[in-house]
């Protein structure tokens, strides 16, 4: 009786690791954002508020009332874009402006009643936009995806300021 060799056992070999070609991280993660925008943008569009506008809302909220500058801190825009989008929304009757507590000349925003009547159906779009670009994913994929953007965004922050172009 001859005796048949075992077959070896099957050594792994690691799979290399996926790497973006040159630009598809950024298209990808532009494209990303831009879906999550329009979904959140279609989900408010009934009641009447727009693109940017659901953040200030937000954040207001949670707030007896703040400046301009310091929404625009919260939500990663510039205070001169933060100035247009509260004169906006004051006319749209969401938030009212008032003059500052130290200096009169410095205006803080508040949120007027018809503001606050929008807070419950924001923060529920906002909640739904979210589990609908994360379904699928687990929960460990989760926590290493906000891991990662987290970490992108602390990369282009350079003591609370824009980090510089490279090359400029």
């Amino acid at each position: 009786m001859v005796k048949k060799d075992k077959p070896s056992k099957k050594v792994k070999t690691e799979k290399p690791k996926e790497r973006f070609a040159h630009g598809v991280l950024q298209s990808e993660m532009t494209r990303a954002a831009r879906s999550m925008r329009t979904f959140l943008t279609h989900s408010l569009s009934a009641s009447g508020i727009y693109a940017g506008q659901d953040g200030v809302i937000l954040a207001l909220a949670q707030a007896e009332s703040l400046t301009a500058g310091a929404i625009a801190g919260q939500l990663g825009v510039k205070p001169p874009t933060m100035t247009r989008t509260l004169a906006r929304m004051e006319a749209q009757g969401f938030v009212a402006r008032l003059p500052g507590d130290i200096d009169g000349r410095q205006m803080r925003a508040t949120l007027t009643e018809a503001g606050r009547q929008h807070v419950g159906a924001i923060a529920y779009a906002v909640k739904a936009t979210e589990a609908f670009a994360l379904a699928g994913l687990t929960e460990k994929e989760i926590r290493q995806f906000g891991k990662v953007l987290r970490k992108i965004n602390q990369n282009f922050q350079a003591d609370g300021e824009e980090a510089e172009v490279i090359g400029e």
